[in-house]
């Protein structure tokens, strides 16, 4: 695959499709570079707004990342700036568009390939932060990718980035194959109406109709088109993913969200779980993804192995800060009774999250402002003694439920 060949594709259909003027109705949130959870897994929750954060969102876009982690520098009162860069001028003028109906003046446009940075670090030096999302994966050569956005890296920085996963996109690279016979010297706009003719008339046994977890075809033509008719598309599962770190010096600091990847979530027999003692961490999770076969992608945090024992923040001192993530800890707290249960999306399946007999007095507290320090003291004041160990051991655990489905956060 030609470096044009991927520039026309996004020049004839920006991905993902998205409309200017709704920006003043919403701002799209998700992973990677969610800033609060760059901070977690990358920083440790010590990002100091204080001090420019430096961030580059490689593979742009029509913008959901770089808007969303420039909005929220601007909305945390830090000074950095983000530097989208992209192949395509099509997907830039849309992002463009959306700063720009948001008044955004802290993102620097930049046309270019991921693979040659070295302009922007003799303009500006290497970044604090580097996204790349849904990237890779279009690459003839993902690990000189990786090895390009490492050295634009920092010391102490990061990479949060997104690939496809094989085994939740089963049904799409058959197809993929299939169309490429029938369509691929078409011009574009002929490849999707023709692509769209043969969904419509697939058999039942298709495994792209009998897929509940992609629904991309169903959408924008440009989605139709990123997912069925690319010219360059591999999956990675968790050890590939792990050697595709490798590849760049990196390692895997965190997997968003942590419950995917833990066995015990999906399989509730101990005899079974008990085979697993003695693996690793991303050993666990590779077992997890051929077990749940629902995850179509990996949202992974990269860090340099010298720094990551502490990129990924612990609960483990009143100077700690907790901070919610789509979700009114107020609200939740109301009609929580000691000891309940939450449930969470994730993945098609409904969680349930067992919660401490604290966990609604905590969550009430939870403001992403106010320390765990304070909200022990509060507690103390209000219930009687309360020892920290005590409490710091029923706010890990409410924390670990609710980090493992992306809705806690942790701050310094």
């Amino acid at each position: 695959m030609s470096i044009d060949t991927l520039r026309a594709q996004y020049e004839a259909f920006p991905y993902p499709a998205r409309n200017p003027a709704d920006e003043k109705k919403r701002l799209i949130t998700g992973s990677p570079s969610h800033l609060d959870e760059v901070n977690h897994n990358v920083f440790g929750g010590r990002l100091d707004h204080a001090r420019p954060l430096r961030v580059l969102v490689a593979g742009g876009g029509t913008g959901d990342g770089t808007i969303m982690i420039a909005q929220q520098l601007a909305d945390a009162g830090n000074p950095g700036r983000v530097t989208y860069l992209d192949l395509s001028d099509a997907a830039r003028d849309v992002a463009e568009a959306r700063a720009k109906a948001r008044g955004l003046t802290n993102i620097d446009f930049r046309r270019g390939s991921l693979l040659d940075l070295g302009a922007l670090l003799e303009e500006g030096g290497p970044f604090d932060y580097i996204d790349c999302c849904g990237v890779l994966h279009h690459l003839d050569e993902p690990a000189a990718g990786v090895r390009s956005l490492a050295g634009a890296l920092k010391p102490g920085g990061g990479i949060g980035l997104m690939v496809y996963a094989p085994y939740g996109r089963t049904g799409v690279y058959p197809m993929q194959a299939a169309l490429r016979t029938i369509a691929a010297e078409l011009p574009p706009k002929e490849q999707v109406a023709l692509a769209r003719r043969l969904i419509e008339r697939l058999p039942t046994s298709n495994w792209l109709l009998r897929n509940p977890f992609i629904n991309d075809h169903k959408q924008a033509d440009a989605d139709l088109y990123d997912l069925l008719l690319h010219s360059c598309d591999r999956p990675f599962t968790v050890p590939e993913l792990a050697e595709l770190a490798a590849a760049g010096g990196l390692a895997i600091a965190a997997l968003v969200d942590p419950y995917r990847y833990d066995p015990a979530v999906w399989v509730k027999d101990p005899r079974v779980l008990k085979r697993l003692d003695g693996l690793s961490r991303l050993e666990r999770a590779a077992w997890a993804e051929q077990v749940t076969g629902s995850m179509t992608k990996h949202i992974a945090y990269l860090v340099r192995p010298e720094d990551a024992e502490g990129a990924v923040a612990r609960p483990d001192g009143p100077e700690v800060v907790p901070v919610l993530r789509d979700l009114d800890g107020a609200a939740v707290a109301k009609g929580l009774p000691p000891g309940g249960v939450l449930e969470a999306e994730l993945m098609g399946a409904v969680v349930p999250l067992p919660l401490p007999r604290l966990a609604g007095p905590i969550l009430a507290r939870v403001d992403g402002r106010t320390s765990l320090g304070a909200i022990h003291q509060a507690l103390a004041e209000k219930a009687g003694p309360l020892a920290w160990d005590a409490f710091l051991a029923q706010f890990a655990q409410l924390f670990t439920a609710l980090n493992g489905v992306g809705k806690m956060y942790l701050r310094r």
